[in-house]
This record gives structure tokens, sequence and C-alpha cells, in this order.
């Protein structure tokens, strides 16, 4: 038995595809619903290398549109989210017997004219024999070139898209599984299944959406029957973190012999991120997990330029993600295509269907406006205007320089807090950190503190506004607290949140 309303989209998946454009239909008028078979964020969407980055190395292969259009987008994301994007400086060693030097300086100057750039500085060389950035690496990288991207807390980047689309009108139903789809009466039937509950309902809608990640496939197959279904490529990339590796504000962009390059990251303010790797995956994306290999390549990769090596015992964290890039082809997993393919089915009088390919988080907010597109088109709708570009996510609502200004305000609000705890709740929830605080006095009116600086009021927030609902969600999707909480205080949290 169906419930509710005919929705004009009914879309599977909440990544940052699907969230991206549940957000921007919504924001024209569409009536949406999302379903997301676990957490938000839950699968490739929160295993980036958390950036918002051009893709200097896809110029080698001649992407110069996908190149293109994440430069534009770096600047559009960071003014509408500049709680949770920062501007970074990369810092790019020269390494004698791979890519020349013409090479890298020609790949620079295309990297700052062609996308745009007007916030973030240009790229200069540097003698790394005088420059701080040297300082940790090994003496025989005596010239580097430094260039311009941003980095991002992706998990949140997805959250904000849902939570912007949820005050517009949508649903977002998490831990609800597409069980099954089929036309039916000139609209998709959908069965969903309650994670939690086993209850079981009918969704309707006009047009199916699927944006289910590296999942496309197997939902085409085991919710539509389809028996052809082979359309991406599944390759892990997959990350080390350890203890802070260099105090240089800046970044690393490490070139390998094998031709693969490795970022070292400034991370949580005591640790460096390290990654990715790119190997071709078979199997549920969900059990992807990091192999002794690529820790050790990792290692390896990194240990070639820093003068201090970098062991397996000095990693405390790892983590995992299954790109589904579009199969084109390539040989080798590192060349096969970032960019996005959008495919619309249907034949005349049939509710039709859109399968969203590939993509990356840089180009989620263009791909979603491509995507709204073809849906309104599909749905015989006119075609309604672009509104993305200009409009803040939840709590991104003030300048891109600004953080420390929305910092010192609610300090004054909050005198009780310290530096470190609201510049936390700033780089996490924006201007809506005063909601979250509402009018907190004290760390004693915010609860119980389970571990680190996280409170039973941030706590109830992330449940009531963010759809979090397990310890993992909270301390590794919606914060990075897992880092520093033991396992007794996350088991304490995940107990408290299943008995609220």
């Amino acid at each position: 038995m169906a419930d509710g309303p005919v929705f004009d989209i009914f879309i599977i998946g909440g990544g940052v595809n699907g969230c991206g454009i549940a957000r921007d239909a919504v924001g024209r008028g569409l009536s949406v619903f999302l379903a997301e078979a676990s957490d938000l964020a839950s699968g490739t969407s929160s295993g980036s290398t958390k950036l918002i980055h051009g893709g200097l190395r896809y110029l080698e292969y001649y992407e110069f549109r996908l190149v293109r259009e994440a430069l534009v987008e770096r600047e559009v994301i960071w003014r509408n989210a500049p709680h949770i994007v920062r501007p970074m400086r990369f810092v790019l060693p020269h390494h004698r017997g791979l890519r020349p030097a013409w090479l890298l300086r020609l790949g620079l100057f295309l990297y700052d004219h062609i996308g745009g750039r007007r916030l973030l500085p240009a790229t200069k060389t540097l003698d790394m024999r005088r420059d701080p950035a040297g300082k940790p690496l090994k003496a025989s990288y005596s010239r580097a070139f430094e260039y311009s991207d941003c980095r991002v807390d992706d998990a949140r980047l997805v959250v904000l898209n849902a939570r912007d689309a949820a005050d517009r009108g949508a649903a977002i139903a998490t831990r609800t599984r597409a069980l099954a789809a089929r036309r039916e009466g000139g609209h998709w039937s959908v069965e969903v299944e309650d994670a939690r509950s086993g209850a079981r309902r009918t969704v309707r809608a006009k047009m199916l959406v699927n944006a289910a990640g590296p999942w496309i496939d197997h939902v085409l197959a085991a919710a539509l029957g389809r028996r052809d279904a082979r359309n991406v490529r599944l390759v892990q990339g997959s990350h080390i973190v350890v203890r802070k590796k260099f105090d240089d504000p800046r970044a690393y962009f490490f070139q390998n012999a094998d031709g693969r390059i490795v970022f070292a990251i400034p991370y949580e303010d005591d640790f460096t991120l390290i990654g990715t790797t790119d190997r071709d995956f078979d199997g549920d994306p969900r059990d992807a997990a990091i192999t002794d290999a690529e820790t050790d390549y990792l290692c390896a990769a990194a240990s070639e330029y820093f003068s201090d090596p970098v062991r397996r015992e000095d990693v405390v964290w790892t983590y995992a993600a299954v790109r589904p890039l579009y199969d084109d082809g390539a040989s080798k997993a590192q060349e096969a295509t970032r960019d996005y393919v959008l495919k619309v089915e249907g034949g005349a009088g049939e509710p039709p269907l859109l399968n969203v390919f590939g993509g990356k988080i840089t180009t989620y907010r263009r791909l979603a406006e491509h995507a709204v597109e073809k849906i309104e088109a599909a749905l015989g709708r006119a075609a309604g205007r672009g509104w993305t570009a200009d409009a803040p996510l939840p709590g991104g609502d003030f300048a891109p320089d600004g953080v420390e200004a929305e910092v010192a305000r609610l300090r004054a609000r909050h005198a009780f807090l310290a530096a470190g705890h609201a510049r936390r709740l700033v780089r996490l929830y924006g201007t809506r950190a005063a909601v979250l605080l509402e009018d907190a006095r004290s760390l004693a009116d915010l609860g119980r503190c389970f571990g680190a600086d996280l409170y039973e009021a941030e706590v109830r927030y992330l449940m009531a506004q963010e759809w979090a609902a397990t310890a993992d969600d909270v301390l590794w999707r919606r914060t990075k607290l897992g880092l520093r909480v033991c396992a007794e205080e996350a088991a304490a949290l995940d107990a408290f949140m299943q008995a609220a």
C-alpha cells in the first residue's frame, strides 16, 4: 500500500551527489524523497582526501573541462561554506627524474589561469634551502612549487546539503533501504525498509534518481532487476593518519616513481593525513579496508621525501573508501576518468530513471545542477534557474575569511568556552553553533561530557538536526573526535544515543 503523496523525484543514495541533487531540486520547487541505506556520507563521500581541488594531475590526461570546472568550484564552495572549507597552500617538491620542471610550471600556469581564480593566491617557486617548507624534507629537495587549493570536511559537506534540502522541504530518510522499484501507473513505486524497525512501505515518485555511488550497479540489478549493470569501475583509495609530521601549515604534494601522487596534509591540528592509493576493488564497498600493502606503500612514498621516515607504528588511524569511476576502459586505476556521466532512461509514457555515474567532491554542485536540468526536462517542466552558486550552506552565512571573527563572537556570548572548543564548533557548525549552545552559561549547562570536548548538547543537536544515530556517526562523520576519545568513551556515547 502506497503511503503519502507522489513525489517528483525519489533519490537513492545519501552521498554528496544524492544530497546535492536533493538540495538543488527542492530549491527549484520539486518535491523530493531521498533514501539512504545507512548514514549520510557513510561510503565514498567520507573517504576522500578532504580536498576541494582542481586536480592538477588530471591535466596529464587532458581532462581540461573537468579541471576548469573544478577550479571554478573551489571558490564557490569556499564562499558558501567557509566554516568547513579553508584555503590551503600546497608544496610540490621538484623530483629529478620524474616530471620535468617545465612541465610542472606549464601545468601550474594553466591551473592559475583557466579557473577564474580570484581569492586564492597564485603559484610561486620556492627555494627549499631557505623556505620553512624545506625543513621536514630531505636535503636533496632544493626546489619546489607552491600553489593553492582548498581542504574540506567532506562528510559535513554532505550533511549540510541534506540539512538545507530538508529545511526547504525535502524528505530525508536515513537508514532506509530501497528494496525494489517498479514502474506502475505512470510513476515509480519504490518499496523501502527501515533498517532499525524492519517496517516496510511504498513511496511513489514521478522519476527515480540512482545516485548510489559504488552501489549504483547493485541498485540496477537488485532493485530494478537489471542484468546489464556494468557501468562503474570500483577503485579503492586508502589513507593513513599519523601524529603531526611537520609544523608548517602548508600541505605537500609528493610525486612517486610509479606515476602516482600522494598528499601529506595537516589534519585536525595534531595529525598528518597521508593518501591516497588507487587499486581496483572487487566486492561489497562496505567491506573496503586498507591493506598491509597500501599501508606500506603510503609509508614508503612519504618516507621518500620526509627526512624522518613514516613508519607503520606511527599510524593512529586509517580509512578506505571505494570510488565509483565511470568505466571508460582506462588501463590503470589512476588513469580512469574522475568526470561524471548522467544518463536518463525511459521510453515515451514511462516514468524516467536518471543514473549518476562517477563524479568527485569538488564538482558535486555542478553535477547536481546538470542533473536537475535533466530531471526537469524529463518531467516536462520549464527549466528553473540555478541558485546554489550564491546560497550559503547552513552555518556558512559569513565571509570566507571570517572564521576567527565568528569564534570571537561565539566566545563573547559563551565566555566559558575555551578557544579551541569554540573554534572547533565554528569549524563544524558555523553560525549554527549558537543554536547548538542555546542559552548555555557554563560547561555544566552543556550536560554530560563524553570525552575530549564533546558534550551532551552537541550530541543531542546532531541527533535532532543531522540524523546522527550511532557513536560512529558522531565521532567519525559529524566530527573527527574519534581521534581523541578512547574506546570506553565511545561505547558510553553509543549507549547514551541508543537510550535517548
